[in-house]
């Protein structure tokens, strides 16, 4: 592979705690085709890995618990003919999903009131708009 999978700033997977399998691809081929093991299925063990920091740990487990299996995420890619493309893939997608899994929390939200002038001139243009289709009524007839 081509270097350390980077998740985010200095920390990265080291390639010793990723597990590989290889299968054939699904879809239409050729002579090819039957003979290649080109879907790549790649595996990393959240629940037990040393990579990431405990604290990047404890919230990947928490957002990614819908797709954990014993806390091992897996990750498949296949669009690609050749195995080592797939394989590229799959490490790009695992680091991306690992890197917004461990991202911080958003800031709370500050609420603001809405200014009394904003408030008052949508209540004018209110009353503007209704005087405006009442005048269309034609009951004076």
């Amino acid at each position: 592979m081509s270097g350390p999978h980077v998740v985010r700033g200095s920390v990265s997977l080291p390639e010793a705690e990723l597990m590989w399998r290889f299968s054939r691809s699904s879809g239409p081929g050729g002579q090819h085709v039957n003979t290649s093991d080109t879907q790549v299925e790649l595996r990393f063990d959240l629940a037990r890995t040393e990579a990431l920091p405990e604290v990047w740990r404890r919230r990947a487990l928490e957002r990614l618990a819908g797709r954990l299996t014993d806390g091992v995420i897996t990750v498949r890619a296949s669009e690609h003919r050749s195995q080592w493309r797939n394989r590229e893939a799959a490490a790009v997608r695992l680091a991306a999903l690992l890197a917004e899994a461990t991202a911080p929390p958003p800031k709370p939200r500050r609420p603001t009131r809405v200014p009394r002038g904003i408030n008052e001139r949508r209540l004018r243009e209110k009353k503007r708009r209704g005087e405006t289709k009442r005048g269309r009524s034609a009951r004076d007839w």
